[in-house]
């Protein structure tokens, strides 16, 4: 296939970083053993990252960003997928080694991927995407992990940080579901009436957990999904109950812990790392599959931005600088 297409595409000059929606062809596509006509992409905080400067994780220019997509296959030489399989594309290092998903066309190893489950549409697989992911990661460590390991011992109150983000904001949704009793945490006063929709019993400001923490406080929670990092995970390991488990999946406050040993030796508390990059295809599906059963979709696209590729270069600041909340998709054919 020789016509052009469109796609993002980031590129380096010493310091200097450039992005623009560019026509490109096929011959620009040089990873990969199945080729997908690309449907959905979505923004994540790694996206946003990597459209700034490469974050370090880029290795080589010019690059096609985009961490996540959803598409149709339309070549394979990969025996696991054929013509029309549909599919979806997230962590394996897609958008960072390998060109990813702001594209119209995008070439990807069938290792990498998996089949859309048919409970969900290609467009509701990028209303989640990476973030819907590893949201759903967190929710099944913090909540029925805990349960397996206790021998059936409830989990009832946990904690969400970041709760107006892509991550936090799906988790609320997921744990209240699962009949947790959420507490979500977030600097966002406009959005109490959004996280309460999802299933939030409870707002608390990211201020409050903000300051230095205890060695052990009063234990409010019995898990906690955690999206900063930094100071406010510490407070939140102070106030899990005994045995409960914290997974930890983001770094956007900071990547420091200043803690002890204290809530680990003393209430037995678990901190779970979730690295939704890596995660093994027999999990993907697991995960995938589950999705349908957790997410009222007609209540999360209520946070839903959909967005064409050009805008997306004007989107990513915002996103960095904090002032974005809920989910933006890409539209690439848009």
């Amino acid at each position: 296939m020789s016509e052009n297409f469109k796609a993002l595409i980031i590129n380096q000059d010493g310091e200097n970083f450039t992005r623009e929606v560019k026509n490109i062809n096929n011959e620009f596509l040089k990873h990969g053993d199945v080729k997908v006509k690309v449907e959905y992409s979505s923004l994540n905080y790694k996206d946003a990252l990597i459209l700034k400067n490469g974050a370090r994780l880029v290795k080589e220019y010019p690059h096609i960003p985009g961490v996540d997509f959803s598409g149709k296959v339309v070549e394979s030489s990969n025996a696991k997928f054929k013509e029309g399989d549909e599919i979806i594309a997230t962590g394996m290092r897609i958008g960072e080694n390998f060109y990813g998903g702001y594209s119209q066309y995008a070439k990807v190893s069938g290792e990498s991927i998996i089949k859309k489950p048919e409970s969900l549409s290609l467009r509701q697989s990028m209303v989640l995407g990476t973030a819907g992911f590893t949201a759903l990661q967190c929710a099944f460590t913090t909540k029925q992990t805990r349960e397996v390991l206790l021998l059936g011992e409830k989990v009832n109150d946990v904690i969400v940080t970041g709760a107006s983000g892509g991550v936090g904001s799906i988790a609320v949704m997921i744990l209240s579901k699962m009949g947790c009793n959420v507490t979500a945490v977030t600097s966002k006063d406009e959005n109490k009436e959004y996280l309460n929709a999802l299933g939030a019993k409870n707002i608390v400001k990211t201020s409050d957990l903000s300051g230095e923490s205890r060695p052990l406080d009063k234990g409010l929670y019995d898990g906690a999904v955690d999206t900063v990092g930094g100071n406010v995970l510490a407070k939140v390991l102070s106030h899990i109950k005994h045995s409960g488990i914290v997974a930890a999946c983001g770094n956007a406050s900071s990547i420091k812990l200043n803690t002890t040993v204290m809530p680990f030796i003393i209430r037995g508390v678990k901190l779970w790392g979730i690295d939704s990059v890596n995660a093994s295809v027999k999990r993907r599906e697991f995960i995938w599959n589950e999705a349908s059963k957790l997410i009222d979709f007609k209540k999360l696209e209520e946070s839903i931005k959909e967005i064409g590729l050009e805008e997306l270069l004007d989107i990513y600041p915002k996103m960095l600088e904090g002032k974005t909340s809920g989910r933006y998709i890409i539209n690439v054919n848009k």
